[in-house]
């Protein structure tokens, strides 16, 4: 029996001839990200050129044009995806405090582990090449700052817990917010361009605890 067309198309091509226009595209968005994240990841965001990216997610660079326009704009959407991959691996772990028996009733411990995860999370080598190294000189602060205003909320959230259940003394929460999560990305920053990362994680690591322990500590 004769091979339908499309069985024998490349792999990450192989469309279902039932789908929608939607999910077909869904589905190439998805191809040329994978592609994408994996390579500005592996080599840089200058090294990597659209034409590896089209090869590598076999598709044509016209669907990549039809759904970014551009390099930079790319980039950006893979940089959007890190940073709601980042938030929810803060959500985790805060939530897997609030729920341990041992750091449940204390709601700015919660935030300290959730602080420490959003900084093991960015300083993970390929993670670190695109949200630290690449996304200020690619994006610009701005577009940063936008696409990584979760984490900043979820401080937010975190800090107005933490006052509510008498943790903290009171503070103005927004700013208080944004000064945590201000040093956590410049510690993140610091970390990833240290001669000697592993040594800067570990002192980092602890002013970040003195740091959430003052604040505990100011009533």
């Amino acid at each position: 029996m004769a091979r339908s067309t499309w069985s024998i198309m490349p792999t990450t091509q192989q469309r279902k001839p039932w789908s929608s226009p939607r999910a077909r595209a869904d589905e190439t968005v998805a191809d040329l990200l994978g592609a994408a994240r994996d390579l500005f990841a592996r080599n840089g965001y200058a090294a990597t050129s659209l034409d590896a990216v089209c090869e590598a997610a076999q598709l044509s660079k016209g669907a990549l044009y039809h759904h970014f326009g551009s390099k930079q704009l790319l980039f950006r959407a893979v940089y959007e995806k890190e940073q709601e991959r980042i938030a929810a691996r803060v959500v985790r772990a805060y939530a897997a405090a609030a729920k341990d028996p041992a750091t449940a009733s204390d709601a700015w411990g919660a935030v300290l582990i959730g602080a420490k995860a959003f900084l093991d999370e960015v300083l993970e080598p390929d993670v670190q090449r695109i949200n630290l190294m690449d996304a200020p000189g690619a994006l610009g602060w701005e577009d940063m700052r936008e696409l990584g205003g979760d984490c900043l909320r979820m401080m937010e959230e975190g800090v107005a817990r933490a006052v509510a259940t008498g943790d903290i003394g009171a503070h103005s929460v927004p700013a208080l917010a944004r000064l945590l999560y201000g040093a956590l990305c410049e510690t993140a920053m610091g970390v990833a361009r240290a001669a000697d990362p592993e040594q800067a994680l570990r002192e980092s690591m602890r002013e970040v605890d003195g740091l959430f322990g003052a604040v505990r500590l100011a009533r």
